[in-house]
């Protein structure tokens, strides 16, 4: 099963098995599960006619109203619904936690509920955005935190680490499944959020997970985002990954309010596979190609359009209020991603990036230090590109070349400062502090490993259809070493004594730092193409360039004050 149908499960039971009109109460976290899964429509068919927030609520009676709450088990949510069940507003409560409930908050709720209006508490778990099939996020707000060490902000560092645990914990549950578990070893965060996890699963809560077992276990492999800090640095050219890079998604929706004229009806738009058709078949695809599926579809809405007006008779008027909806719905997703993508074009010829890209994916994937040195050093001389491209340019560069070129790299250093006015002194070497080639542990150029080099060669000679699309997430090599038995004890050790017997079937990645759409990308085309074993990926956030840049600046400004790296 996939995530997205688990939730959607959840949260159909919750809502079916209680007739009659409900309203929904969700929190900050919940609201995004629940949004991801369940549309507005498919909410009120379950007789749901109100949603609030458990932090907004109006204090307005209701008693012929059922209240059904699906909250995360924190403190402050059990201390909310405390102060909510001694002066109830509705006639039933419902309460499902997304998570696991600890013995001290349900001895809380059944103090709190002196009136008997509890009808029941569950925990269903689903503290998870499951945002596609095989790919879901966390959400975490302080998501920079992973880049600095605990002594820096212990308190915030150990809610980063709890957090992570909890959503690995509740997707595992979903799954009905206990790992083992493997982890990073040059990363202090994901060593300590893999032996957490072991702890609760294995210790503390062992009972909950005693599965039945299967032949092969499952893998849980916790690893760092800065063993490939390029992917997040990279222009995108197929269509979900460009979309969130050049405009935005926030589960699963899109903010399209500071696009030119857009009615008030597409200002934000769902972008899912779950939902629409035409992106489950285009979301992969890339951007020359999208744009000719996109004539098409819009070709084929003009000749539905065409027939429409072409009403004569009775029976043909009957026939299109019949099928109007269907008419309406067709022409919202014409406009949304013929907006979209006229949009993202605009984007492209403003800031050049079919020419910033190409030398991104060189210095991403060939070698060639002389040429990569005179390429960005003219782009950063060009007038038309932005300074955050030259500041990625510069980033790739300093990645690629850092130990080859260190007289060349302060040139750039020194040429970025001068052209670019919002760029912040040392940013670049604090990404070679936290990401550079003595932090890494995968092969992310493919020039270490003699396997990778010969792949590489042979890629070059092949030649590469797409010159955009050349880009492979070092997460694919780590795909590739995990079926092949390959993945390394010594750079990704077992936690505790338990081991991998045999090729697993279900493999969860976690990305600690955040995942990419590219890499998601990467997760279902092998899903797609290949049985035997399963990949599931997740990480505390979605990342695109801006909020990769975002997260170094802040972890760079925290570790100056307290003068940690």
């Amino acid at each position: 099963m996939v995530l997205i149908t688990l939730v959607r499960d959840y949260i159909g039971r919750m809502l079916h098995d209680i007739p009659g009109m409900k309203v929904l109460i969700l929190d900050s976290h919940t609201v995004s599960i629940v949004s991801v899964a369940y549309s507005q429509s498919e909410l009120l068919k379950k007789e749901v006619f109100l949603v609030e927030l458990v932090d907004s609520m109006s204090k307005e009676p209701m008693t012929h109203l059922k209240a059904v709450y699906f909250l995360r088990p924190t403190s402050d949510n059990i201390q909310k619904l405390r102060r909510q069940l001694a002066n109830p507003r509705f006639g039933e409560y419902h309460l499902f936690f997304s998570n696991i409930l600890k013995i001290t908050q349900i001895q809380v709720l059944a103090d709190s509920d002196e009136q008997e209006v509890v009808h029941q508490v569950q925990e269903f778990f689903a503290d998870f955005c499951a945002i596609d099939p095989y790919h879901f996020t966390l959400n975490m707000e302080m998501n920079h935190m992973y880049m600095l060490p605990a002594v820096a902000d212990p308190a915030s560092s150990q809610s980063f680490c709890d957090r992570s645990v909890d959503g690995i914990a509740a997707v595992f549950l979903a799954l009905k499944r206990r790992p083992v578990i493997r982890y990073q070893r040059a990363s202090d965060i994901a060593k300590r959020i893999a032996q957490d996890t072991a702890k609760l699963m294995y210790e503390q809560e062992s009972g909950l997970f005693d599965f039945r077992r299967t032949e092969f276990s499952p893998l849980l492999l916790v690893i760092d985002r800065r063993d490939d800090p390029v992917t997040p640095l990279l222009n995108q050219w197929t269509y979900q990954a460009m979309v969130h890079e050049l405009i935005g998604i926030v589960d699963n929706k899109v903010d399209l309010r500071n696009i030119g004229k857009v009615s008030k009806d597409q200002q934000e738009v769902v972008l899912s596979s779950e939902q629409d058709g035409f992106f489950k078949a285009n979301m992969y695809e890339n951007f020359g190609d999208l744009g000719m599926n996109i004539k098409t579809m819009v070709d084929e809405f003009q000749q539905i359009a065409k027939s429409n007006q072409n009403i004569q008779t009775i029976e043909d008027m009957a026939n299109f209020v019949n099928n109007y909806p269907e008419y309406r719905k067709m022409q919202g997703n014409v406009s949304k991603h013929v907006t979209m993508v006229t949009e993202m074009s605009r984007i492209v010829d403003e800031r050049k990036l079919m020419t910033v890209s190409q030398t991104e994916q060189e210095l991403a994937c060939n070698g060639g230090q002389v040429a990569a040195f005179e390429a960005v050093t003219n782009l950063l001389n060009d007038e038309s590109i932005s300074d955050v491209d030259r500041l990625r340019l510069v980033m790739l560069y300093a990645l690629r070349y850092e130990k080859e070129s260190p007289v060349q790299l302060m040139q750039l250093f020194n040429k970025l400062a001068s052209r670019s006015a919002k760029y912040k002194p040392g940013l670049v070497q604090f990404l070679l502090k936290q990401a550079g080639i003595d932090k890494r542990t995968g092969d992310l150029f493919g020039n270490r490993d003699l396997l990778n080099i010969a792949r590489n060669m042979a890629r070059g000679l092949k030649g590469v259809e797409n010159v955009y699309t050349q880009h492979q997430p070092l997460l694919f090599q780590t795909m590739e070493s995990i079926i092949k038995g390959r993945l390394r004890d010594v750079d990704y050790p077992f936690v505790g004594n338990h081991f991998q017997q045999g090729r697993p079937q279900d493999v969860v990645i976690f990305i600690v730092g955040g995942t990419t759409y590219e890499e998601a990308r990467t997760v279902a085309l092998y899903n797609s193409t290949n049985s035997g074993t399963r990949f599931i990926l997740g990480g505390s956030v979605i990342l695109n360039s801006k909020r990769f840049l975002k997260d170094l600046e802040e972890a760079q400004s925290i570790s100056r004050t307290s003068s940690v790296v």
